[in-house]
């Protein structure tokens, strides 16, 4: 049996595993038990009710965190020359279009979210096998492939983030960091979980919140009870 660190012991010790908490609580008590030395990724997993091999019951969409996610996003946008000056003035990274095409093909990937617009989709389909696995392949329904630049960009830089159920209805995503305040990681995490509610495929049955848990990088999980959601 592994043996559990001292870090690990003071923070089941510090909780109840076996509790139900309300959202407010367990942005709270995820302060407490983490005891990373690094500024720890606050995060929450949503195990919803749909079955996401069918179209109809996919859940995917954006949501604009009210703190931002407490990191610098790096953003590389990949535009025609006429579009580079309104993506460098909204706080691109990176920008630019073939010649980032070409470090990628050779295994450049030090970004966050590539911005896009449509007519040069063509050129950046060739990159599915490399960017699709990373989760980094602009989509028009991410908000990441469009012709307003500048908005793209900078609604990512304050804190926007694309999200997507996977194959066993779950979503996971970070909502912030440790170092937030309790009420900036309550905030962030509801803005979350009320965009879900409204994204509500009309042919789930049954519940939809089946399970919801908040976490750190390095500490155990913090079930909440979705019955303080409303």
């Amino acid at each position: 049996m592994a043996k559990i660190s001292k870090k690990r012991k003071a923070a089941f010790e510090a909780y109840d595993r076996n509790e139900f908490h309300s959202l407010e609580q367990a942005s709270e008590i995820v302060k407490k038990i983490t005891a990373a030395k690094f500024d720890s990724s606050v995060d929450l997993d949503v195990k919803l009710g749909v079955d996401p091999r069918q179209a109809n019951q996919m859940v995917r969409g954006t949501v604009s965190l009210p703190h931002g996610v407490g990191k610098e996003v790096r953003v590389l946008a990949l535009v025609t020359p006429d579009k580079e000056d309104e993506a460098k003035e909204a706080g691109a990274d990176f920008v630019g279009l073939d010649d980032y095409v070409a470090k990628i093909e050779g295994g450049w990937l030090d970004i966050d979210v590539i911005i896009t617009m449509p007519a040069v989709m063509g050129k950046i389909g060739k990159l599915g096998r490399i960017l699709g696995p990373r989760n980094l392949m602009p989509n028009p329904k991410s908000g990441t492939v469009t012709m307003d630049i500048a908005k793209a960009v900078t609604e990512i830089k304050a804190g926007k983030i694309d999200f997507k159920v996977d194959k066993a209805g779950i979503i996971h995503t970070s909502v912030g960091k440790v170092s937030f305040e309790a009420d900036k990681i309550y905030d962030n995490a509801k803005e979350l979980i009320d965009t879900l509610q409204k994204l509500k495929p009309t042919s789930s049955k049954g519940i939809y919140f089946q399970s919801i848990t908040m976490s750190s990088t390095m500490s155990p999980g913090i079930k909440i009870d979705t019955k303080t959601l409303d």
